[in-house]
């Protein structure tokens, strides 16, 4: 179990979301923008007013919605308005489980009662067992439960 982003997917999502607020009549004339820098992954958003910050947050995730980007991928930050009257808001990508919640996640395995063994691996927590119907039980009950983070399955094999 891994906590991913696709960057390639990010990066197009954040194109086709600057190519709207060019072209829509709302944010025409206005400081209205999206900007994603590398390291470390920040997504910025920045507006003329709260309002108009919540117009390009729902444009954001629509386009990241579209891109198979989870949009719990992002840590918001509260909105900061400057002295000039433009409101930013900044996102930070998460990569990888943090060390709570692959414990959260080994705690959830363990108290299903199934014959596997989940251990935390650097930012990953794998899970092995005898049976596949015991892990895949277990990731249906892990897909189940909301960590507030993405997760998928991959296979080691």
């Amino acid at each position: 179990m891994v906590s991913k982003v696709n960057l390639q997917e990010l990066r197009n999502a954040v194109v086709q979301a600057q190519k709207e607020l060019g072209t829509r009549f709302d944010f025409r004339g206005s400081h209205a923008s999206i900007v994603f820098e590398e390291s470390p992954p920040v997504l910025q958003l920045t507006a003329d007013h709260a309002a108009q910050l919540n117009s390009v947050t729902e444009v954001m995730e629509a386009k990241l919605a579209k891109r198979g980007v989870s949009v719990k991928a992002f840590s918001w930050s509260p909105p900061n308005t400057l002295p000039s009257g433009i409101v930013k808001q900044q996102a930070a990508l998460q990569q990888g489980l943090s060390s709570e919640k692959a414990k959260e996640i080994v705690n959830t395995v363990k108290a299903l009662g199934l014959k596997i063994q989940p251990r935390i691996e650097g930012d990953a927590v794998r899970i092995s067992g005898l049976l596949r119907d015991d892990q895949q039980s277990a990731i249906r009950a892990l897909q189940d439960k909301d960590f507030g983070i993405p997760i998928q399955m991959e296979n080691y094999r």
